[in-house]
């Protein structure tokens, strides 16, 4: 299979979209988008996200120790071209949330410690312990779907 095929095969698999960020003392919040993030434990409470080698952000996670998810809402879709590098003329404001950089009206705030990273081929999978999380219940979560933005729609249940 090639690189493309690959790519096309992954994208076939619905996810939430999130930004990564983190900061360092002195250069300041750096951020990503991201959909390789998951649940990994709950006793402790682990999580762990991918991040591509060529990423400016992976070297900031190495030197910060502490990264968030940011589960980005159904209204957040600009703040997540930011982050990917598709709009460059805006910026986003952040707060924090344990001490670290987390972006106000995010569906969900999970900041983490590093605890563990592993190479994996050209990523790095950084193990997070989750320090703090922020809910939002009003909103809808962002969806990205076989290279494309979407949102939820309810199914009718099966009945027999």
């Amino acid at each position: 299979m090639d690189d493309r095929q690959f790519r096309t095969a992954m994208g076939k698999f619905a996810t939430g979209v999130t930004v990564i960020a983190t900061e360092v003392a002195g250069e300041g919040i750096h951020g990503m988008t991201a959909n390789a993030f998951m649940s990994v434990s709950l006793d402790p409470k682990l999580v762990v996200i991918s991040i591509g080698e060529k990423a400016k952000v992976l070297n900031k996670i190495k030197e910060s120790k502490i990264f968030t998810v940011n589960i980005l809402s159904s209204e957040q879709q600009e703040v997540s071209m930011i982050f990917a590098g598709q709009r460059k003329d805006k910026e986003v404001e952040f707060e924090h949330l344990d001490g670290k950089p987390v972006i106000p009206g995010a569906l969900t705030q999970i900041a983490c410690e590093v605890s563990a990273l592993h190479v994996e081929g050209d990523h790095t999978l950084f193990i997070g312990k989750v320090t703090d999380i922020h809910i939002e219940d009003e909103a809808e979560p962002l969806i990205f779907y076989s290279g494309k933005y979407r949102s939820l729609t309810s199914v009718q249940p099966v009945t027999n």
